[in-house]
């Protein structure tokens, strides 16, 4: 999957939302996914980091990106509903999600963490993916070929001290693939759905989990792109239901 080569039209007239995709892996992600031919939507809350990407696709001549903006800690049904909305209305169709948004404090013990920032882990975190891929259902069963591709975390697939909150609302995208890949298996058999461990790379999150770090001795962003596009297209339709540690794959 590392070593997957795309062709050059993978996505072509295909319209993939990202979300998160103001910096890091969600950027690299929407930029992969716009030279491939897609036409991306660009979800996150800082409007000027999705200006600044939505003017790379611009600059590079990819198709023209669109921006919806939403803040997933207090996004309700009736948001989620709206945001759907917009893209029935301005772009006609869905063919694919990638969900990378992520809320992350620091790692401490679970007794110094609050009940304030569990619920933001979760809202963001699990809950969001949850409600947006169901907001966008109508759009996603009318696409020939659905991919819905889930963000998960090392410290989700194996849980370790100090991670708390955020391991266990990562660890809920494991479960949350299973029961929708099952659920979809005999009744949509164009939607497919997917969790994708990155593992540690060179990105801002990670800067911030692992301050110390010498990010030169890391995975750089862009090496993590063939799986995102292999996932994302065409060639993995009959991937369906897998968790896949990018660092196994």
């Amino acid at each position: 999957m590392k070593n997957y080569q795309a062709p050059s039209d993978l996505l072509k007239d295909r319209v993939i939302l990202v979300t998160g995709a103001g910096q890091g892996l969600g950027r690299e992600a929407a930029l992969a996914y716009a030279a491939h031919g897609a036409t991306v939507i660009l979800h996150g809350r800082d409007v000027p980091k999705l200006e600044q990407v939505y003017d790379e696709i611009e600059a590079a001549g990819y198709a023209q990106a669109a921006i919806i903006p939403l803040d997933l800690n207090v996004a309700d049904d009736q948001a989620y509903e709206g945001l759907a909305g917009s893209i029935g209305m301005q772009l006609k169709r869905l063919d694919g999600i990638l969900h990378n948004a992520a809320a992350f404090y620091s790692a401490c013990p679970l007794e110094l963490q609050t009940m304030e920032q569990w619920l933001t882990l979760m809202r963001v975190n699990l809950i969001a993916p949850f409600a947006l891929t169901r907001a966008c259902l109508p759009l996603l069963k009318q696409s020939p070929s659905a991919s819905v591709i889930l963000t998960g975390e090392s410290h989700g697939h194996h849980p370790a001290a100090y991670w708390g909150g955020y391991a266990v609302s990562k660890a809920g995208m494991e479960p949350l693939t299973q029961i929708w890949t099952q659920e979809w298996e005999m009744l949509y058999p164009n939607m497919r759905i997917n969790t994708l461990i990155p593992g540690p790379v060179a990105s801002p999150k990670r800067r911030k989990t692992h301050p110390g770090e010498d990010p030169d001795t890391l995975p750089q962003m862009p090496d993590l792109m063939p799986a995102y596009l292999y996932l994302m297209g065409a060639d993995s339709a009959a991937v369906k239901g897998r968790i896949i540690e990018l660092n196994n794959a």
